[in-house]
């Protein structure tokens, strides 16, 4: 597959998915939570931040590269975790992790994969995390942590801010279902996701919460393995102290995209609350809104070590498989590179506060 010739930023993968992308399938992909004012206001944030530059700084040695979580990462970009990446093209998940390879980007693998999580990792050749919900049953849960190490993945990122599915009125009306032949296939044989066992009372409070995870579980799950374990989903800095004491090894501040609970603020906006709370003890990501290099900076500058970028991965994916998730991904490395050299910051250390412009009185 070629690269559409007029494909030179993220936005131009978007358009060209929305273009060749049916309907019900564009609203499962796309789709915000209920009105989509939190998908809104995670662009919005961003384009409300200004970059203040310096001049005349020495970038002879400059260099993008971090170490997160004891590993090299070249760029402070991570796939994020998303479902069924077989709906936008036949090789699914086995095509993006090609990209992220050959772009030295780590990839999230969600537990709703349409590939099984080892033939991803065979396939990768680079750092792969693992992305869990905690299953109905703890054993469940156990074994697909197994699995994940025994395949030979780095990390395991525990979402916890879905315990339930948020209200998604796209999606209703567009009539999504998951075509045949699509599954989540590391859950085969497992408990439904949403099982509700036959009790009176709220399909939700009675059903599905009365087993939704809790800082209970995230300690177990912490001293099940000897994977680290970041937590997706935080959002409030109250709880950053929580997930210290409960061993997360890493904090993602995200609002999932803005497809859970709608009218939340942006990730953006919260993630320097959570950094301040974090103090350092614990590195703390963020996703949500991500479309450019500058965005990028501006994240590192408040607090992210690392970003996490999901809805453009599936865009590219579906223009053009493995060889534009690719292009997408290093467009958005020398975006960010380019951002670090003209704000004159030569290594992610020296990406501050001070590169947000700040107004007088403000």
């Amino acid at each position: 597959m070629i690269v559409p010739p007029d494909t030179v930023s993220l936005a131009d993968y978007e358009r060209h998915f929305a273009s060749r992308i049916e309907p019900a399938l564009r609203a499962y992909i796309a789709g915000a939570g209920a009105d989509g004012i939190t998908q809104r206001a995670n662009r919005e944030a961003f384009d409300r931040l200004r970059l203040m530059p310096r001049a005349l700084r020495d970038l002879s040695r400059a260099s993008a590269a971090s170490q997160l979580l004891g590993e090299a990462l070249k760029h402070p970009i991570i796939v994020a975790p998303m479902a069924y990446h077989r709906l936008v093209h036949p090789e699914g998940e086995l095509a993006t992790v090609e990209a992220a390879s050959l772009t030295r980007t780590w990839m999230t693998v969600s537990t709703q994969a349409s590939v099984p999580l080892e033939a991803i990792a065979e396939r990768a050749g680079g750092p792969l995390w693992f992305q869990l919900y905690v299953r109905p049953r703890p054993e469940e849960t156990l074994a697909m942590v197994r699995r994940a190490e025994a395949a030979g993945y780095r990390a395991l990122v525990l979402t916890v801010d879905a315990p339930v599915n948020g209200i998604r009125n796209m999606e209703q009306r567009a009539g999504f279902r998951l075509p045949d032949g699509i599954s989540a296939v590391n859950l085969a044989g497992m408990e439904p996701d949403g099982f509700v066992p036959a009790r009176p009372g709220s399909p939700v409070f009675q059903g599905m919460l009365r087993r939704a995870p809790t800082w209970d579980g995230v300690r177990w799950l912490c001293a099940q393995t000897r994977l680290p374990v970041l937590l997706k989903g935080i959002m409030n800095p109250d709880d950053v102290d929580l997930a210290v004491e409960a061993g997360a090894a890493g904090i993602i501040v995200s609002n999932h995209g803005g497809r859970t609970l709608d009218t939340l603020p942006a990730s953006i906006d919260v993630l320097p609350l959570v950094a301040e709370r974090a103090a350092g003890r614990l590195p703390v990501l963020m996703d949500g809104g991500i479309r450019r290099g500058t965005d990028i900076l501006k994240a590192i500058a408040l607090g992210a070590a690392a970003v996490l970028v999901g809805q453009p991965v599936l865009h590219a994916l579906a223009v053009g498989g493995a060889v534009c998730v690719a292009h997408m991904l290093t467009i958005l490395q020398t975006e960010f590179e380019v951002a670090m050299a003209l704000t004159g910051r030569a290594n992610l250390a020296e990406i501050d506060r001070s590169v947000i412009f700040e107004r007088p009185g403000a």
